[in-house]
């Protein structure tokens, strides 16, 4: 994975430093230190509204990047503007800010920290994967972040669980970016083991033949095309006396054809490398738990496999069995991820969770209706779905809930000769799909996140970097680490 930059807390700015972001208030006096009155600042466009950002040239010692502070930051404005402020730096290597001490009243040191070394451990990743000209690299190398004495202690806390949020969701951008040539399931099951073994985690790998003795229908039936065997992992975080259990189950399907319902050659089918963008948030997810003093037990699924058109593919009426006994005719082989998930779902359910949460890129439909920048959150429980919209706010990666609403389409899924299809025709899609996962969680309290949407930016914008997002990374952490049964 790219290295990212060492952040620490000092009192003053070291001699270091080539970059300085000094927030600058929209009203009131400028800090002496630019050299600029309002007005030279003004006329330079810069009007110190939040996240604007203007770079001060020096004919000697740091450059200094006025940074707007508004009336006062809040945790999403911190965030993107020292992502902004990142950005500013080129390809300088040492960074240094006052940006947490503009935090607006309420937010805590810690928030603060925790915000800002978000905004700039994100902004700065960049994807290398294979290219020759590695200049395209994060060159900046270490960040301060000077906040007085008195309040050090807590913007330290919060830059270490930004520097572990943010590395998660790194991890989890480096997977999807990663092309499907180098990156299959048994690559991503082989990153499992040893990310478990350095995190702390246990975990077991399920090859082709131990998922067809736990009847894993759906999975098996989505590799049938692929000359690439499937892999599931499973991972645990066991605190000592857990407070709660939460299961997570990530879809992986690490490259989407369509199947023999093959899409189009279009640019969506070339991010097609990133329909494992569930599967890799939550192993980033489950990296985080131990740095952060997670006091629930949480246990991941990892469903992996391609989805390939082939002699032996899955075909249109055949009829898969999954890990509950359920029976599933496929309509459409390009429905698939929520055949993989079944049986993901059906085992996480047999161990009697607290709550079950899935997450994958899951439909078109969630993106049509949404766009890119929310992801679809559906469940069965409404705390649930109120507690992943609280992480949602808190860490900037906006969900809206969309209904399940089994009374009115679960209909739609009905089948002549099983017990379900896996779709439900032209409408409704993202919640028609979010019927079918409801029929493998039993009784558990369940919600599912749908984030087809955002798992990729075209830019650069706030705490994304262009590619893979790590979407939903940082939702998942926070819901886990601060999940309570009702």
């Amino acid at each position: 994975m790219s290295n990212h930059a060492a952040v620490a807390v000092a009192s003053s700015v070291p001699s270091s430093a080539e970059v300085i972001g000094v927030p600058v208030r929209s009203s009131g006096a400028v800090p002496r230190q630019l050299g600029l009155s309002r007005s030279a600042l003004e006329s330079n466009g810069f009007t110190g509204a939040a996240g604007q950002t203007l770079t001060v040239p020096s004919a000697k010692g740091a450059t200094l990047v006025a940074v707007g502070a508004g009336e006062g930051l809040d945790v999403k404005q911190l965030r993107d503007a020292a992502a902004a402020l990142t950005r500013s730096c080129g390809k300088r290597t040492s960074l240094a800010t006052s940006l947490p001490m503009v935090a607006t009243d309420g937010v805590t040191p810690a928030a603060a920290a925790q915000a800002v070394t978000e905004g700039i451990l994100l902004a700065s990743y960049r994807f290398v994967g294979s290219k020759n000209d590695t200049s395209i690299a994060n060159s900046l190398a270490d960040v301060t972040l000077v906040v007085p004495g008195k309040q050090a202690k807590g913007a330290a806390d919060g830059v270490a669980a930004g520097t572990t949020t943010a590395r998660a969701a790194r991890l989890a951008r480096e997977l999807a970016n990663t092309p499907p040539n180098l990156l299959n399931a048994r690559d991503i099951a082989a990153q499992a083991v040893e990310l478990a073994a350095e995190y702390g985690l246990d975990v077991e790998v399920f090859d082709k033949d131990q998922l067809a003795v736990l009847g894993c229908g759906g999975i098996l039936g989505v590799n049938a095309g692929s000359t690439e065997p499937p892999r599931m992992v499973k991972l645990t975080y066991k605190p000592r006396r857990p407070k709660a259990r939460v299961a997570l189950v990530g879809k992986g399907v690490m490259y989407d054809s369509g199947g023999i319902s093959i899409k189009p050659s279009n640019p969506m089918h070339a991010l097609m490398k990133m329909d494992m963008s569930g599967a890799a948030a939550v192993l980033a997810t489950m990296t985080a738990l131990r740095d952060l003093g997670c006091r629930n037990e949480v246990t991941a699924w990892l469903m992996c496999t391609d989805n390939m058109p082939s002699g032996s593919a899955l075909k249109l009426g055949d009829v898969l069995t999954i890990r509950n006994g359920k029976t599933v005719e496929v309509q459409n082989t390009d429905a698939e991820g929520r055949l993989i998930l079944a049986d993901g779902l059906s085992l996480a359910a047999e161990t009697k969770p607290d709550v079950i949460v899935d997450i994958a890129t899951l439909t078109g439909a969630a993106m049509a209706a949404l766009g890119t920048e929310y992801a679809a959150v559906i469940g069965s429980s409404q705390p649930v779905v109120d507690a992943l919209l609280a992480s949602s706010e808190s860490t900037d990666e906006p969900l809206w809930q969309m209904p399940l609403a089994r009374d009115r389409y679960r209909n739609l899924l009905d089948s002549v000769v099983a017990d379900m299809r896996n779709i439900g025709g032209p409408y409704a899609g993202a919640t028609t799909a979010a019927i079918f996962l409801s029929e493998f969680v039993g009784d558990v309290p369940w919600a599912h996140l749908d984030i087809a949407g955002p798992m990729n930016a075209d830019g650069d914008s706030g705490w994304k970097s262009k590619g893979a997002t790590g979407f939903g990374t940082r939702i998942l952490v926070d819901f886990a680490c601060g999940f309570e049964p009702a």
